[in-house]
């Protein structure tokens, strides 16, 4: 007979979260960002206990509060996230601690600069990631998408390969624009033009899921990728 042991605080299940809590969780940081941005004034008040006068004054004084904000944001979605769920969701995490190192670096140089690398270096990250994972045959999207979906695995290779080199090719865009273009124009790339493009190539794979997809028996029975 096997013995039934109740869950305990370190051993709760993973739950689910509602999709549009997801979506707001994911979506409210960035929304944050640009209107602290945009109207950096209205945010002043939060951010000047902890921002040296300076920085609130002059061109940049929208990017500085704006970075502000997001560090609280990302953290508090992460943590909120985790209270729902039980566990942290590798994207959102992994974007919360690139935020933090870089905004931290913004505010210790006095320079938005490294703000503006951050996305460089997260779409970087996941792109050499993915592709790298294909090398050691070990696909890493399903791990990224917690297992949202269940795909052959000639399905899950060729959406690994072709989210690999669309997230490289965002880092590639998105140091083209911060270097070039004034910081109002990267701002609105990195909201909400990053996300248009995110959702154009989104649905653009869908043939290639309906495709590959597995539905009943066949489901069930596929290997989840740890």
């Amino acid at each position: 007979m096997t013995e039934t042991i109740a869950p305990t605080p370190n051993t709760l299940p993973a739950r689910s979260i509602a999709p549009w809590l997801k979506f707001t969780l994911e979506l409210g940081p960035l929304l944050l960002f640009f209107f602290a941005n945009s109207r950096p004034k209205l945010f002043a008040p939060l951010v000047h206990p902890f921002l040296p006068a300076k920085l609130l004054e002059g061109e940049s004084a929208g990017l500085f509060t704006a970075t502000a904000v997001l560090m609280v944001a990302v953290l508090v979605a992460l943590i909120v996230s985790y209270a729902i769920t039980r566990r942290l969701p590798i994207m959102p995490l992994v974007t919360a601690i690139l935020v933090v190192i870089f905004g931290g670096l913004t505010f210790y140089f006095q320079d938005p600069s490294f703000i503006k690398m951050k996305p460089t270096i997260l779409y970087a990250c996941f792109g050499l990631a993915l592709l790298g994972g294909l090398v050691f045959n070990k696909p890493l999207l399903p791990v990224v998408l917690d297992n949202t979906m269940s795909l052959t695995e000639t399905g899950w290779r060729i959406l690994t390969l072709r989210w690999g080199v669309c997230f490289l090719f965002l880092a590639v865009l998105n140091e083209v624009i911060w270097r070039t273009m004034s910081t109002d124009h990267w701002v609105l790339f990195k909201f909400p033009g990053t996300m248009i493009l995110i959702f154009i190539f989104t649905f653009s794979q869908v043939p290639l899921i309906m495709k590959h997809e597995l539905r009943g028996d066949a489901a069930a029975k596929a290997p989840e990728h740890l």
